[in-house]
């Protein structure tokens, strides 16, 4: 019995000693300080400020056309195919227009007998003005009678009233020449402007009609000059004005910045969201861009210097439309979270307008391991 008492109080104390232990070895590692993280650390410094409005649109050609015949007839003949460069005036297809050639011959031979018309009516007028001057110096003599006189007087007025008939008719016959040499150049279908050939929705054979009804048969489009169409929303709308700088990308040609200029501003905001359209022009020699193609850029509305910028992965809990964030802090080797208000967002650089000074050390990298107060290894980057 009392062996069975001593096994029992010895049991008794080992429980106390081992809890004991437990406890003092859960205080020792509770106690236990944490290791310093690892981080990348930058000193603040300011630098220049582009400021701009983030916009996105689609390129297309300043100057193309579409191009319709202008008389109806059938296509005698096609001299350009697509893709082919061509120059103002040039010659795309032209019209059978038979008929129309007749009638400018038929035009021109009457326009001739018009002007001999005339020369004949001259030549009258001329011996009628002959014959008035010779009876009046006749009359002076007593040789003829002021009858023959006036007879005289008004054959010359006669002969000019014929010749004023004759010119009339010249004009009538030119006129009708004009006419019909219009119509004939209209059998020739040229291009109004320099470019490439587009479209081609022609053949020899067609039937072509005129330009009220008919659809076109070439598109002319003009690359060198482009216009880059956006839009801006309401709130950016006063900081728009002409001449001011456009940078762009295309996905086409990636890697390569583009640029034009603020050329036109809607003088209206649309309503159905309350934006504004802008076009910019684009010199596009050499010809890379193409129109069509989707273009992610910005206004360029000014510069500023002396401000202080940062990286946007090192500001933890940002918000755009607050205008607030996070940075880390470095002092003492310690990390302290500084809350910062933040101003133009420039691609992957943030403005921070206040919160942290020129010269104060942040974290760029390893900030997500952190809190305020953690002890910090500065690694070199």
């Amino acid at each position: 019995m009392k062996q069975t008492k001593g096994t029992v109080v010895t049991l008794l104390l080992l429980i106390c000693i081992t809890a004991c232990s437990k406890g003092d070895a859960k205080k020792s590692t509770g106690q236990a300080a944490k290791p310093p993280v690892a981080v990348e650390a930058v000193a603040a410094a300011a630098s220049e400020l582009i400021d701009g409005i983030q916009v996105t649109g689609s390129l297309e050609p300043k100057f193309s056309v579409d191009i319709k015949t202008q008389i109806p007839g059938l296509i005698q003949q096609v001299y350009v195919t697509e893709w082919i460069r061509v120059r103002k005036g040039q010659a795309l297809a032209r019209i059978d227009v038979a008929e129309t050639a007749a009638l400018v011959k038929r035009a021109e031979a009457a326009v001739e007998s018009a002007k001999a018309g005339l020369a004949q009516a001259g030549v009258a007028v001329t011996r009628a003005e002959r014959e008035r001057e010779r009876m009046l110096k006749l009359k002076e003599s007593g040789l003829a009678t002021q009858q023959a006189v006036d007879d005289s007087r008004s054959e010359a007025e006669a002969a000019r009233t014929k010749v004023d008939a004759a010119r009339a008719q010249l004009g009538v016959a030119e006129g009708e020449l004009h006419q019909t040499k219009a119509r004939q150049d209209k059998s020739l279908v040229a291009s109004p402007l320099d470019g490439v050939v587009a479209l081609r929705d022609v053949n020899v054979g067609d039937l072509a009609s005129d330009a009220a009804a008919g659809k076109p048969i070439f598109r002319i489009v003009d690359n060198r000059l482009l216009n880059l169409t956006v839009t801006v929303s309401s709130a950016d709308s006063a900081r728009i004005k002409t001449g001011q700088p456009v940078e762009f990308s295309v996905d086409a040609l990636p890697g390569r910045t583009f640029t034009g200029t603020v050329m036109f501003i809607n003088p209206e905001l649309s309503s159905a969201d309350r934006s504004l359209k802008v076009i910019a022009e684009v010199k596009n020699v050499p010809e890379l861009l193409k129109g069509g193609l989707f273009a992610k850029g910005r206004i360029i509305t000014g510069r500023r210097s002396g401000v202080l910028q940062i990286p946007r992965s090192s500001v933890d809990r940002f918000d755009p439309a607050a205008r607030t964030g996070v940075v880390y802090v470095l002092q003492n080797g310690i990390a302290h979270t500084r809350t910062v208000s933040t101003g133009s967002v420039t691609g992957e650089q943030v403005e921070v307008v206040t919160g942290l000074k020129i010269g104060e050390q942040y974290v760029v990298r390893g900030g997500f391991n952190l809190k305020d107060g953690d002890t910090i290894l500065i690694q070199k980057h």
